[in-house]
């Protein structure tokens, strides 16, 4: 459940970038400065905008200045040079609300990790890494609270906003983990009573390099999926600018008005797709009903991402497709993390055959 949680959050944040609510609240964790956001900009001082502003710069030099004493000189100087950090945007009674409805299920989502942490308890002895596991999302979830004030007293910043997407997948495997992990301690023990009575146990060296093999193979495909979000992020800030210029009209242009960054994350899902398909189908020859079943998975959310972008780079970037192809990239990335998880863990049994193409190498 709370995976699930995270990946709505995934959702509801795409939403809000797809319909430039992210400035909704100039201020956090308050919006406007009020615990119940206003629902008319009557119900502001006149002089909101410079009020914010102000507030919003001083913060920002001083996180420069602290990320300048820590040797991020780069990163600091961006903060500085960015010019919309200067800009407040007129009050959007429906934005502001969409934005303060994702802060409401950040922190709703908080509490669930907190929980989630709680439960965890008694795995301290059966299982001690499934505890830590969990608290380590839950701090990190906490992080991820504060960096998103960061991420709007920036002005969506890129980097700020890139940060703030790998964290959210960090989070992810790591609660994907702890919750395999936890699942797995039954079904172990389960095969490793099983494999005992067929006098099965232990690996032999094809199964020892069908493991490696395949894992590595999988690593890859899974930092492809990592790269090519990372590379997202970037390309829908373009987007951001290319209309923010256009003032939101002639949306058809806005993909050929996009620059070498687009171009490479076209490339790069090319690359996507055929490691995907040809690691699942490695994996689909082992023949092990969990493994076919995350390859189905996999496959299932690859081929909806390709449609998803290439309604997105043909049909003038529709707004609803936006925070649906961000979700289900995350979710391919989530397959992926899995199926590699539950490989290790049967070459762990010693319970993996060969596969052809391992064996002709071999």
């Amino acid at each position: 459940m709370t995976v699930a949680s995270i990946y709505l959050l995934i959702l509801v944040g795409g939403i809000v970038r797809a319909t430039g609510s992210g400035m909704g609240c100039p201020d956090w964790p308050k919006c406007f400065g009020q615990w119940v956001p206003p629902t008319e900009a009557s119900q502001l001082p006149a002089n909101y905008k410079q009020v914010y502003t102000a507030q919003r710069v001083a913060k920002n030099q001083k996180l420069a200045r602290t990320l300048a004493s820590l040797g991020f000189r780069q990163v600091a100087g961006e903060i500085f040079a960015h010019p919309t950090q200067y800009i407040e945007t007129d009050f959007n009674a429906t934005k502001t609300w969409i934005e303060y409805l994702n802060r409401l299920l950040g922190a709703l989502i908080g509490i669930f990790v907190f929980v989630t942490a709680l439960v965890a308890w008694p795995y301290w002895r059966r299982d001690r890494p499934v505890f830590w596991l969990a608290v380590a999302s839950w701090l990190l979830t906490g992080f991820q609270g504060w960096l998103g004030s960061l991420v709007v007293s920036t002005n969506l910043l890129p980097v700020m906003v890139t940060i703030h997407m790998g964290l959210a997948l960090l989070i992810v495997a790591l609660l994907l983990y702890a919750a395999h992990r936890a699942r797995w301690a039954r079904v172990e023990n389960e095969l490793n009573q099983q494999l005992e009575l067929e006098t099965l146990g232990g690996q032999d060296d094809e199964e020892i390099a069908t493991a490696t093999g395949l894992r590595w193979l999988l690593w890859l495909a899974l930092a492809l999926t990592f790269t090519q979000i990372i590379i997202g992020t970037q390309v829908r800030e373009q987007i951001d600018q290319i209309a923010s210029a256009a003032g939101y009209a002639q949306r058809d242009t806005w993909v050929d008005k996009l620059g070498s960054v687009f171009e490479a994350h076209r490339t790069l899902s090319a690359l996507v797709v055929l490691a995907n398909v040809y690691v699942g189908y490695q994996v689909w020859q082992l023949a092990v009903p969990v493994l076919r079943r995350l390859v189905v998975a996999t496959w299932v959310v690859l081929g909806l991402e390709m449609v998803a972008g290439i309604t997105l780079a043909y049909f003038a970037l529709p707004a609803f497709v936006q925070p649906i192809h961000l979700t289900l990239a995350t979710l391919l990335f989530g397959t992926q993390f899995l199926t590699l998880l539950a490989l290790r863990r049967l070459a762990r049994l010693g319970a993996l055959p060969a596969t052809p193409m391992l064996q002709a190498a071999q």
